[in-house]
């Protein structure tokens, strides 16, 4: 296949840019010496390129530059254009779950790299890992224009050992940046940031959110050839967000080079306006949203102590409109109805932001990025991502805030139909509830309905165009009328102030949306794996009470239709396929023997973890421990995968005996 000369050249440049950083050149200098010195006969003056090829190939050049030269990008399924353009991902070793793909030498990148990492006091004791040793790692996930990548895990040290590249698209036709090669001056107006987001994975494989920085790139359009360095201290989160964790030296280069480098002072000048335009929009709604405060609170003194949430602080410690943590998200291909997206937020897990010492709990509400790469969150992170995701499928979406019992702060979604349904979509269970007002006027013989849901008060509801007020005479979700539109119950906020800040591009301030990315999880090796490892430890445990373990595989397997029904059901709400189940069942236990079958559900992969929770449960200690002389065993794992590498994981034990 012939290339045009313009992409060979650029095919050239960056294999000679990679081969420089893997110092081949002097690699092959030191064996062509050392063959020369071993293998020629003192009569022979020359060496063929036959014997040096061979020389290198036996001392692993040639595949060692054959790993390293590969372009991966992150595996995001979104609905892209036609045009075949994809960002690219260049590291050295990355997982083979990654997709190759090509560059375009007409399009303008931002070459990042990771240059390693000092200053991570918090590690400054840890040992050095032994070779197959299991060790804490960090993970650097990267955001920048709808593109997302991802480092090589790199065990934690005070010196983390990060060396990765990344090649990212500045230049987005699918963004509406045209076709034409985009120059200093116009990407000096492109104010997208690169979100940094660093993760921590135990040995335990649970992850915790060091560090969330947001990138200024474009110093690197003032630099001379297009080049710099920066040394980027990052802060901690939440109660840390003032202390720093760590350094990461980084190098930022464009590509292909720029022909007119603009000067230090027009890239600085161009970020202070942009600071100074961001800080008077902020400070303009600021002044209106306490305005909007005394207003609210003259309609009736005891709403002071309603939960209205007008701003809420991030994984940085900064205040930010509520309204700015929601945005039409879609999922492209990922995610096909609302109840499966409904699904998808609540097998993320659940955390409460960790607080040091006592006093209640600890606000803090992560930016989608900080939420997704843990893979943990919040309820108001879950809330967040399940309104902006039910907002892309086309609905009347809004997040609530308020009370559940005991008067706990809680956040869920709530829909509006346009016949005037309006239903509640709890995101940590994925159930939902139909709301129907009781009408506290009526005479007490008259029948009220029970509400099913577990909300007891209202504050305030919002999305990315709309904020709120509950102003009736009492916030009890049980009589509250979700008439958005009468004003006598709900106080509006101006939509054009919430635009004024809140709308994409309104602010350099407000994070930029990611993408969501496809699963990596193999679900049927995953299911074996977590299945074989249950077995070893059912027979270990077995094994600690004088009991032997004989596996049925034919009932292991007839247990799958039921994990699959579970798992439909908690999708759409509808039971199916619990007959044939219960048929298979029957033919498969013979006459004069009882069958018991304990199914539970998880939303992480540790066996381990998983086994010592069921074993809490009476009913399913008592099938492990079976005793008799034909007790025969069976479990069945199904692992179901959902984007950004979330699952729900279903598991079955069960046994047949005599009676």
């Amino acid at each position: 296949m012939s290339l045009p000369p313009e992409k060979a050249s650029e095919l050239k440049q960056l294999i000679h840019q990679q081969l420089s950083k893997m110092d081949v050149h002097g690699r092959i200098r030191e064996i062509l010496a050392e063959t020369i010195r071993e293998e020629l006969a003192p009569d022979q003056q020359q060496l063929s390129t036959e014997d040096l090829i061979k020389a290198l190939r036996r001392r692993g050049i040639i595949d060692d530059v054959m790993k390293e030269l590969n372009f991966v990008t992150d595996n995001v399924d979104q609905e892209l254009p036609s045009s075949p353009k994809q960002p690219v991902c260049f590291t050295d070793r990355q997982s083979t779950l990654l997709k190759k793909t090509n560059i375009d030498p007409t399009r303008r990148y931002l070459y990042l790299q990771v240059l390693g990492g000092k200053a991570f006091l918090e590690h400054l004791q840890e040992p050095e890992p032994l070779p197959g040793q299991v060790c804490s790692t960090f993970t650097l996930c990267l955001h920048f224009r709808n593109q997302r990548f991802r480092s090589k895990p790199v065990p934690c040290a005070c010196e983390p050992d990060f060396h990765d590249g990344f090649l990212l698209e500045v230049h987005r036709e699918s963004l509406g940046d045209g076709t034409r090669m985009a120059d200093s001056t116009t990407m000096l107006s492109i104010s997208d940031p690169i979100h940094m987001v660093l993760i921590k994975t135990d040995i335990f494989g649970e992850t915790t959110l060091v560090a969330s920085y947001f990138l200024e790139w474009r110093s690197v359009l003032g630099s001379e050839n297009g080049v710099t360095n920066l040394t980027v201290e990052l802060m901690g989160v939440g109660t840390e967000s003032k202390v720093a964790v760590g350094i990461l030296n980084i190098k930022l280069e464009m590509y292909p080079a720029l022909n007119q480098t603009l000067s230090q002072e027009v890239v600085n000048t161009q970020l202070a306006l942009e600071r100074q335009k961001t800080a008077e929009k902020e400070r303009l709604f600021l002044v209106y949203a306490k305005q909007w405060w005394r207003e609210y609170l003259q309609i009736r003194p005891s709403h002071s102590s309603r939960l209205v949430k007008i701003f809420a602080q991030d994984e940085n410690g900064i205040n930010r409109p509520v309204c700015s943590y929601v945005k039409p998200l879609r999922a492209g291909r990922l995610l096909d109805t609302p109840r499966q997206a409904a699904r998808f937020v609540n097998v993320l897990g659940y955390e409460r932001a960790p607080v040091i010492g006592g006093g209640g709990k600890q606000e803090q509400w992560c930016t989608l990025l900080a939420f997704l790469c843990r893979n943990k969150g919040d309820c108001e992170d879950h809330a967040n991502l399940l309104c902006s995701l039910l907002l892309g499928y086309g609905l009347e979406a809004f997040v609530c805030v308020g009370t559940k019992a005991k008067g706990v702060p809680h956040a869920w979604v709530m829909t509006c139909g346009t016949d005037g349904t309006i239903t509640f979509w709890e995101s940590l269970t994925g159930h939902r509830y139909i709301h129907k007002s009781t009408n506290p006027d009526e005479p007490p013989v008259a029948e009220q309905p029970k509400p099913l849901y577990p909300y007891r008060t209202v504050g305030c509801v919002f999305n990315h165009q709309m904020f709120l007020g509950n102003c009736q005479p009492s916030d009890s979700v049980e009589v509250c009328v979700f008439d958005l539109n009468d004003e006598s119950k709900w106080k509006p906020m101006s939509e054009e102030a919430i635009k004024s800040v809140c709308a994409p591009g309104a602010t350099t301030s407000l994070p930029p949306f990611p993408p969501l990315c496809a699963s990596t999880i193999d679900a049927s090796v995953t299911s074996n794996e977590i299945e074989m490892q249950l077995r070893l430890l059912v027979s270990e445990h077995r094994k600690d009470l004088g009991l032997t373990t004989v596996w049925e595989d034919q009932l292991s397997y007839l247990l799958s239709p039921a994990l699959a029904s579970y798992e439909f059901e908690r999708t759409t709400s509808i039971s199916a396929g619990n007959e044939e189940f219960q048929d298979a069942i029957r033919r498969a236990v013979p006459d004069g023997h009882t069958f018991k079958g304990f199914p539970i559900h998880f939303v992480y992969r540790n066996a381990r973890r998983a086994f010592a929770t069921c074993l809490r449960s009476p009913f399913c200690e008592e099938i492990i421990c079976c005793r008799g002389d034909q007790v025969r065993l069976a479990v069945r794992v199904r692992v179901f995968t959902y984007p950004e590498s979330a699952c729900a994981v279903w598991i079955m034990f069960a046994c047949e005996n005599i009676f």
